[in-house]
């Protein structure tokens, strides 16, 4: 039985091998053998270079006259939410074209999720969000895909920049319509002043002493003695102490911590703030004439010359989740974007989303990029090879790669091919055996990301290398 449904899955594939179209209709009901099953992985590079050689110019005279800063943004669900791929294409980029800033950051941690582990964010209240993947209700989630909303007029936000590489010189502060509703500080001061309060006298109570006793010693009715320590009767234990009511006076010294705001600059998308000193540490706090913040994202940039690599994802997220928020791509233009990496379709297959309707999504989410006329140039990957119910392999993100690759010169995308350099159809239970995946056969591990990573930084690298040759 095996055998057959092997054969029928070998055959639903074999127009994918040929370069023609999966139909994704077609549902392999039964596991097979896929140990059995040769895996051929193509050269790993960036197909139709051409729809991003402006990009590759900018990554040629970058390397010639090591002056100006690249910025390229990945787009994706949870495995760029975690950036951990991510943090590995941007180590990679920057050893090899210098290191401008860490880019895009945001504090997933008060919005109670996971995120990026080279930055911690902290602070001193609760805050309210809403993210992409929820229905809209008014919320003004922009360029993270998630809004971060306090009504705090005495909310601090601390960012600490963990490694040397990620200190900075610039921040950027993104805010629905830009507005001003945030302000930068870098330490603050105490202060401090004296104030006259009650003086504090205590008793221990001793052996054979009554409430009469004590009462008498210090001048006080017994009434008072009761009042200040709540006693509801005159029984008293040796060992326990009263406090003594007084209309005595002392001096008190009372130390107040405060903030010292910075002058912030502003252009037609971002607050910012600019110092010749890198910084590894800054505070975020509320602009007192606002009392509705919201928060869509921080930039980190550094004053060197070089890559700034910028990441975007949300658990859980489709491209149609994207494209029910304008804002979204509207600040998009924050980041100057020169080239935009998109990664989406594995939340859509799992939803059984047919590739024809998957490829609307992607064709609308590319135009609205496309609409902000930011110049910028796109690459899209191919989802990675999954399993459904971990023993049945997943067509539709098979059936989705082949459609991106079909239209991708018509359309004016760069592709790279993730789906094949993992493996593709039958690619999941080798990567499961090398540790590379989830024991679900869909989410991938740590390692697993990171091989995601170091490969999509070959590919770019490796057709950096021939572009190059062109310029000989």
């Amino acid at each position: 039985m095996k055998s057959k449904w092997l054969l029928m899955v070998l055959l639903f594939a074999l127009p994918k091998l040929y370069g023609q179209v999966v139909d994704s209709t077609l549902v392999v009901t039964d596991s097979i053998e896929a140990d059995t099953i040769p895996i051929i992985i193509p050269e790993n590079g960036i197909q139709n270079p051409m729809a991003i050689s402006g990009f590759l110019e900018k990554l040629y005279k970058l390397e010639k006259t090591h002056s100006g800063k690249i910025n390229i943004v990945h787009i994706g669900d949870s495995h760029i939410q975690a950036d951990l791929m991510t943090n590995r294409v941007r180590k990679t980029l920057q050893a090899a074209f210098g290191n401008g800033g860490r880019g895009l950051v945001f504090p997933h941690s008060l919005a109670k999720t996971n995120g990026s582990w080279d930055i911690r964010f902290s602070s001193n209240g609760s805050w309210e969000n809403h993210r992409i993947v929820s229905p809209v209700d008014g919320s003004k989630v922009g360029l993270s895909g998630i809004a971060l909303m306090s009504r705090r007029d005495d909310f601090v936000i601390e960012l600490n920049a963990k490694e040397p590489d990620n200190f900075f010189n610039t921040i950027k502060i993104i805010t629905p319509g830009n507005e001003d509703t945030f302000n930068i500080a870098t330490a603050k001061r105490t202060i401090s002043f004296e104030s006259n309060v009650p003086k504090t006298i205590t008793h221990k109570i001793r052996n054979g002493e009554a409430l009469s006793i004590i009462a008498d010693k210090y001048n006080v009715s017994i009434a008072q003695l009761k009042k200040a320590n709540g006693l509801k009767n005159d029984r008293i234990r040796a060992g326990k102490t009263l406090k003594i009511p007084s209309s005595e006076m002392q001096k008190k010294k009372i130390e107040r911590s405060e903030f010292i705001p910075l002058p912030l600059l502003s252009d037609n998308d971002t607050h910012f703030y600019v110092t010749e000193d890198r910084l590894e540490k800054i505070y975020l706090l509320p602009n007192k004439s606002e009392d509705n913040c919201t928060l869509n994202g921080i930039v980190l940039e550094n004053d060197e010359p070089g890559i700034v690599y910028h990441n975007i994802g949300v658990n859980g997220a489709k491209l149609s989740d994207y494209n029910k928020y304008p804002m979204f791509f509207e600040q998009l233009k924050a980041l100057q974007p020169d080239l935009i990496v998109v990664a989406l379709g594995t939340n859509e297959s799992f939803d059984k989303m047919r590739s024809e309707d998957y490829m609307a999504q992607l064709e609308l989410f590319l135009g609205n990029i496309r609409k902000q006329e930011t110049g910028t140039e796109l690459l899209v990957a191919t989802p990675s090879p999954s399993m459904f119910r971990r023993k049945i392999p997943n067509i539709y993100v098979a059936d989705y790669a082949q459609k991106i690759l079909n239209v991708a010169t018509e359309n004016n995308y760069a592709v790279w091919d993730m789906y094949a350099q993992l493996g593709g159809l039958y690619g999941v239970t080798r990567n499961y055996r090398q540790g590379l995946m989830a024991g679900d056969r869909v989410h991938y591990s740590k390692a697993g990301y990171e091989r995601q990573g170091d490969l999509l930084s070959e590919a770019i690298l490796a057709t950096f290398r021939n572009y190059k040759n062109t310029k000989q």
